[in-house]
């Protein structure tokens, strides 16, 4: 029976895992290609389950204490009027347990929350697998060989542990058409837990600034083909972003005069990862490596939290037996995933224009919106969605008796 887990990943997904299996009793390591926690990034939501499991870690109150508080998104014109304003949860759908932080602050969170007793490998990358009757032999870029008994990917869209043993990620990743850039910029603005979005035909620009940051964060999203750009090649990403909006108006030039500097820079395809399966032979995925819904479903981080929690707990209550734990891993996830990227590709279509007039409409709409009497069914319609892929699953309490009379707790110790 497994007692030994390797973790690629130490954003969100990978540290959520590895609390998970350590207070199950299982020895986890944890690998991580950069040279430190990556603490960078946007804002991300909590909600509907996540919410639960957070709460279940012991971690809901710090996450809470570390919320963005934001209180108004405007839509604005060329000459920067706001066009139209409302309260930021309204628009984000989110609802009043729901809790908006910084990526980075939730990543340090979890890291915080496992080191003492989970061993981390920054600077390192896997570099092979092979997999045998007693475990998985694993390669490393720097470190000698090591064998676990599992090897978990939870190292985003473009997955190594994935590529490795699942094949190729041009069977599973699949491009919405669109591209989006995320940087950190100054805020030139002075935007105070207020956002900003700018819309013409076929581009979105949107900045904000929390509470807690001095800058501010900018987003260009723009319909566009997957393009072949090398992932690190970042001057070389920076510069197409550039290309893409430049004269596009109101302070899109001076948020891109500011992308050269700066070292807080994310650029991908906006794309879903669909697979039939999360786990191959003594190897599985969690969060954005096996099941990514696309950063407009705003359920990225809540899918990688849950199925952490419930891929851990499955490993416990069947007693380290990986291949029975697998399967109701995916018998758990595989509804709340359909309904989370189902939210994504409807989203992702809604954050941007196709036309002035279209533009144009989507602002009318926002501004009669308080007015009309039937607004709480509008508003429910909007909201509506969300809630029901954030809750589109019931967590089992792992913590309860299973098996032969031992307690999740103790199975694998």
């Amino acid at each position: 029976m497994a007692r030994t887990v390797l973790v690629s990943g130490a954003s969100i997904g990978g540290p959520a895992l590895a609390f998970w299996l350590h207070r199950y009793g299982f020895e986890v390591t944890v690998v991580e290609k950069a040279p430190e926690l990556r603490t960078g990034g946007y804002k991300i939501d909590l909600r509907g389950a996540a919410i639960e499991v957070a709460d279940r870690m012991g971690l809901l109150d710090a996450a809470r204490a570390a919320e963005t508080e934001m209180q108004s998104l405007s839509f604005v014109n060329d000459a920067g009027k706001r066009l139209v304003s409302m309260p930021a949860e309204l628009f984000m759908g989110r609802g009043e347990a729901d809790v908006e932080v910084m990526r980075g602050d939730l990543s340090q969170m979890l890291f915080d929350a496992t080191k003492d007793d989970v061993e981390y490998l920054f600077g390192e990358s896997i570099t092979g697998l092979v997999q045998g009757d007693d475990g998985v032999a694993v390669s490393f870029e720097k470190a000698a060989p090591r064998t676990f008994d599992l090897v978990v990917g939870a190292d985003g869209l473009h997955s190594n542990v994935r590529a490795l043993a699942f094949g190729d990620e041009a069977q599973y990743v699949r491009d919405l058409g669109y591209q989006v850039s995320i940087a950190g910029v100054d805020n030139h603005l002075a935007l105070d837990r207020e956002e900003l979005i700018y819309t013409v035909p076929g581009r979105t620009v949107n900045v904000y600034s929390t509470k807690q940051m001095t800058g501010a964060k900018a987003l260009f999203l723009f319909a566009a083909p997957q393009e072949p750009l090398q992932r690190r090649d970042v001057a070389g990403q920076k510069a197409y972003v550039a290309k893409e909006f430049t004269g596009a108006g109101w302070e899109t030039d001076r948020l891109l005069a500011g992308l050269e500097a700066t070292d807080d820079f994310y650029f991908d395809s906006v794309s879903q990862v669909r697979m039939d399966g999360w786990t191959r032979g003594r190897v599985a995925l969690v969060g954005d490596a096996g099941y990514c819904p696309c950063f407009a479903s705003g359920q990225g981080t809540s899918l990688a939290m849950v199925g952490a929690y419930v891929l851990a707990g499955e490993l416990a209550a069947a007693g380290g037996d990986h291949v029975a734990a697998f399967a109701a891993y995916d018998r758990e996830m595989r509804t709340f995933v359909e309904k989370n990227q189902e939210l994504g590709r409807n989203n992702i279509g809604q954050m941007i224009a196709k036309n002035r007039f279209q533009s144009w409409m989507g602002v009318q709409m926002m501004k009669v919106l308080p007015k009309l009497p039937w607004r709480d069914a509008i508003v429910e319609k909007m909201i509506g969605p969300v809630r029901e892929a954030a809750t589109a699953i019931e967590l089992k309490d792992y913590q309860t008796p299973v098996q032969d009379g031992r307690s999740a707790d103790s199975l694998g110790a």
